[in-house]
């Protein structure tokens, strides 16, 4: 049990909840804690099991705010999330975020620096909270340039997770699921980057021999009919979970495919 998520034949809906006024996806945007819990309310009513919370925007157009306020925005929803009972996942690539929201009772820390910041690591080891180890291609989602385009990017990604994985089991951190990060923002060639999104997710096998759960998140388009393409895939090629912004569609889709736990 990854926390209080039980992985199998199933694919959980980890909905996105953001308490970021910047961020560039905005009906998934709460402006104060009442907003979040009305939002993680009906994500679960539509059968998601998970939410991943953020306060800080991920897109590298976006400011990087001062830790102080990240925590601000987020401290008072993820305390209401948790009494309300929902498995919460935060969004950060922050330490001294994570640690005060570990503290909360926040189940998973979703670093978008892929876990390699050591102190970020030591915290989670610290805690034992579940950890999301993401692949990027750069510190954090702000620090980022163009992404490598390769015709073998899901064994690629899959051979770099298996590294990281292994410098954290080192430090005793093994309940991790791992995240093949296609939903960062990268600067370069988007139509080259879209389609590797879709090779990587036709390639999950190759990241299903690191042996652990995979979260697939899916990327943002400003069609919706591109959105509901990425949340098929991943659910036709059995992703243990699926981040996104789009609950109702993703629920549905988990459904009609026989993988949303609560359903079945």
């Amino acid at each position: 049990m990854t926390a209080r998520l039980e992985f199998g034949d199933v694919t959980h809906v980890m909905g996105v909840i953001n308490m970021s006024p910047e961020s560039n996806n905005i009906h998934t945007v709460a402006r104060d804690t009442d907003e979040a819990i009305a939002m993680a309310d009906r994500y679960r009513k539509a059968g998601a099991t998970a939410i991943d919370i953020g306060g800080q925007s991920s897109h590298y157009s976006n400011p990087t705010i001062e830790t102080s306020l990240e925590i601000e925005r987020l401290a008072p929803a993820v305390e209401r999330l948790v009494t309300d009972g929902h498995v919460v996942s935060v969004d950060t690539w922050k330490p001294e975020v994570a640690a005060m929201m570990v503290g909360l009772g926040a189940q998973i820390i979703n670093d978008t620096g892929g876990l390699s910041d050591p102190e970020m690591a030591r915290i989670v080891a610290e805690s034992g909270t579940t950890a999301i180890a993401m692949y990027i291609e750069g510190s954090n989602p702000h620090d980022v340039d163009d992404v490598e385009i390769t015709a073998d990017k899901a064994a690629v990604t899959a051979r770099r997770l298996s590294e990281r994985l292994a410098q954290l089991e080192a430090m005793g951190i093994t309940d991790v699921i791992v995240d093949p990060g296609i939903s960062i923002n990268y600067r370069g060639d988007y139509l080259a980057y879209t389609r590797m999104q879709l090779d990587v997710i036709r390639g999950l096998e190759e990241l299903r021999t690191l042996g652990k759960p995979i979260l697939v998140p899916i990327p943002r388009k400003q069609e919706d009919h591109r959105v509901a393409a990425y949340i098929a895939m991943a659910l036709e090629y059995r992703a243990d979970m699926i981040r996104v912004h789009d609950i109702e569609m993703a629920c549905d889709l988990a459904l009609l495919y026989d993988r949303l736990p609560q359903r079945r």
